[in-house]
């Protein structure tokens, strides 16, 4: 989410009205999130919602590129500060998986959800080019945590037989899977342990111990 303060009024509007459909995407879907409750909640008229969205599927395709706007820049200042406290591929990514389990571990009512997963259980609601970016979301989650996963086998070799894009895909499935227990099981905390167990995986298929 951008600083409000140095947005304009317009911007604030804008950037309001997504806070308020992805707060209402997160909790119940996209479907049950009507045009008519975003503008109700945000104090606008129907014609101040479509000066900035010409459809519910174009507020869709903003609010998925915030999403993985912010989400990765979450993700690269989270590797930048594990790359500074180490050189070493292995232990700068044992770090950073370690501080993405301090960091969801600090949320206090646990995670909100991940949008990509609310719009794929979804996604005939949505255009062609609205599809295409979840499933780049999710590619980019793969190439990003291969290029890690490459740079740790080439100083370390596996111990075990393992594909390494299963094993970038798997980070992307404890997160989601970890969110839906936390969520379900109502414990913030699983999330967190659930991202410390991948972290041990790592570390037993490249030092094993």
């Amino acid at each position: 989410m951008a600083n409000v303060q140095t947005l304009s009024k317009g911007e604030q509007t804008r950037e309001r009205i997504m806070d308020i459909a992805q707060d209402g995407v997160l909790n119940k879907g996209f479907a049950a999130t009507s045009i008519d409750e975003i503008i109700a909640e945000a104090g606008i008229t129907k014609s101040g919602f479509f000066y900035h969205f010409k459809d519910k599927n174009d507020l869709a395709k903003a609010l998925l590129q915030r999403y993985l706007d912010s989400e990765w820049a979450v993700f690269d200042a989270l590797f930048k500060k594990a790359d500074d406290l180490s050189e070493d591929p292995l232990h700068s990514f044992l770090i950073f998986l370690k501080l993405m389990a301090e960091m969801t571990g600090d949320l206090p009512n646990g995670h909100p959800g991940c949008l990509i997963a609310s719009y794929v259980y979804s996604e005939q609601m949505f255009s062609r080019d609205v599809r295409d970016m979840t499933t780049e979301g999710h590619r980019i989650w793969r190439r990003r945590f291969r290029e890690r996963l490459d740079r740790i086998a080439a100083r370390y070799p596996a111990r075990i037989e393992i594909d390494l894009d299963d094993m970038a895909d798997m980070l992307s499935t404890v997160t989601d899977g970890g969110i839906i227990l936390s969520k379900s099981l109502h414990e913030p905390s699983v999330l967190p342990r659930q991202i410390l167990q991948y972290r041990a995986f790592v570390r037993l298929v490249f030092l094993g111990n």
